[in-house]
């Protein structure tokens, strides 16, 4: 393992501890040249996972897309990143749990949709809007119903 402070290949491991999702190890390193401190979280390499966009186009699993669209739907907030993290990782330990090499991204969007539900009402409907395409204000609005009811 690389140091990120000096690129130095020489590292130790100086604790390892099973990370709080129970999904990875984290470890915290020295680097023998410089003596700094860094942590590195390892997992499981799994299959690739491949998403059928909505236009039938396939691409590889990108959590960073997911958190993304998350943060977005979470901006100006009460939501902190911790919470924001763990939403990503429910999502995703649920797709992973299909056990399926194939997932569409409508089935990954209406698992961010529920659990933003719960979350967060504004970010809930922020993200409805931008991933059902809200065409109109009507739309919007019974989006908005569903909500308070």
């Amino acid at each position: 393992m690389k140091c990120p402070f000096c690129s130095h290949e020489n590292t130790r491991v100086i604790d390892s501890r099973p990370a709080e999702d129970n999904n990875s190890i984290r470890r915290r390193r020295v680097c023998d040249e410089c003596g700094k401190r860094f942590t590195t979280y390892e997992k499981i390499e799994t299959i690739p996972l491949i998403i059928i966009k909505k236009d039938n186009n396939r691409e590889t699993y990108d959590r960073a897309k997911i958190e993304a669209g998350v943060l977005r739907a979470c901006h100006k907030r009460p939501v902190g990143a911790q919470q924001i993290s763990a939403l990503v990782d429910e999502v995703e330990t649920e797709v992973f749990n299909r056990e399926e090499r194939e997932i569409s991204s409508q089935a990954i969007g209406e698992l961010v949709m529920n659990k933003l539900k719960d979350l967060d009402a504004v970010a809930y409907v922020r993200f409805a809007s931008v991933y059902r395409e809200f065409k109109d204000v009507n739309t919007f609005m019974d989006e908005l119903k569903k909500v308070l009811n």
